[in-house]
């Protein structure tokens, strides 16, 4: 799984070309992954600000906005690939844009099967 992290709001600090031009970028490599097989999913996810965390608290549980992470960058959205090997997940993170332009970063992380012996 490819895990997106970069700073809320970066686009709106683009021009519309730029913005583009990032897309595009995404929408090549999409359509690759697709062609290839390797892309099983992923989704952008919704402003850290729509986020509500909750936590254990005395008696119970506590639910507060926000995102549980205190950082400039939060998790932006994920890609799920069906790849022969980690290197290749990480190939293909280190072509996304937010990384090449440096907006954000890609976590790459092996999804546990059933079992969980992957821990």
């Amino acid at each position: 799984m490819l895990l997106i992290w970069n700073r809320p709001g970066f686009a709106d600090e683009l021009t519309e070309a730029e913005r583009n031009a990032i897309f595009g970028e995404v929408d090549v490599i999409m359509k690759e992954l697709t062609e290839s097989g390797e892309l099983v999913g992923g989704d952008a996810l919704a402003h850290p600000s729509q986020t509500r965390t909750v936590r254990p608290a005395a008696g119970g549980t506590e639910i507060t906005d926000g995102p549980f992470v205190e950082s400039k960058e939060q998790f932006a959205g994920y890609l799920t690939v069906d790849c022969d090997t980690p290197e290749r997940a990480a190939e293909i993170a280190a072509r996304w844009p937010d990384v090449r332009h440096g907006f954000g970063v890609l976590e790459v992380r092996a999804v546990m099967e059933q079992a969980g012996t992957e821990m």
